[in-house]
């Protein structure tokens, strides 16, 4: 059951989180650093399992999140430093496996010890993530899709597409248009209107409150 009116996907730095009841996955989203970031812990509710998306900043505000119940993995959408500020604090302390795309490793100074490319599945307990790589933003992007039993899908872009469009791409034609072409593909394409959107700053989105403004994305080149 999809959460209710209750949920916005607002949060701001320093503020409480949200919470987000889905049929199998528990979702709580919260904003922390410098840079506005979203880290989203998302928790199999059969199991307990979790998985962290974006250990971004202000370790501290994301271990109180976690808890004692601990947490099994943290997964690193892509290089920008604004998204692994607190990566190697968390693992330390809470010893969770690392997860990001071969092509961005290199840019993340904490090991990768899971390699995730494009088509591969995430295990969160009992619930499976579909993981769509994008290339444009950087070169080893993640996206992770969520099939809402009986629901709509739920999607974590990091900083690929967010409200207003898809992510920055320095000013570079070939990659504004390979994103752009990746977003549409991977997600707008084959994903439904009332799919949600989990971006890596901000605001959270529907795919069909975005996709009218596709073509005008296109046309101002960013």
């Amino acid at each position: 059951m999809t959460a209710g009116p209750a949920y916005s996907g607002d949060v701001t730095v320093g503020g409480p989180p949200a919470r987000r009841e889905l049929r199998g996955l528990r979702v709580t989203k919260v904003a922390v650093g410098d840079y506005d970031n979203n880290a989203y812990l998302l928790e199999c509710t059969a199991t307990g399992e979790r998985l962290l998306i974006d250990a971004a900043a202000e370790p501290d505000t994301l271990l109180d999140l976690i808890g004692p119940a601990g947490l099994g993995r943290v997964l690193t959408t892509h290089f920008h430093f604004d998204h692994w500020g607190a990566l190697a604090e968390v693992v330390e302390r809470t010893g969770a496996t690392t997860l990001a795309h071969p092509a961005d490793t290199v840019g993340i100074p904490v090991p990768t010890d899971t390699p995730v490319r494009g088509g591969d599945e995430v295990r969160v307990g009992e619930v499976l993530l579909r993981a769509v790589h994008l290339v444009g933003h950087t070169l080893g992007s993640l996206v992770l899709v969520y099939s809402e039993p009986g629901g709509a899908h739920h999607v974590w872009t990091g900083d690929a597409l967010f409200p207003g469009g898809v992510g920055k791409t320095h000013g570079e034609p070939a990659l504004f248009t390979a994103l752009l072409d990746g977003v549409e593909a991977g997600l707008f394409d084959v994903l439904g209107d009332d799919t949600w959107v989990y971006p890596g700053h901000g605001r959270d989105t529907t795919l069909g409150t975005e996709r009218p403004h596709l073509p005008e994305w296109r046309e101002r080149g960013w």
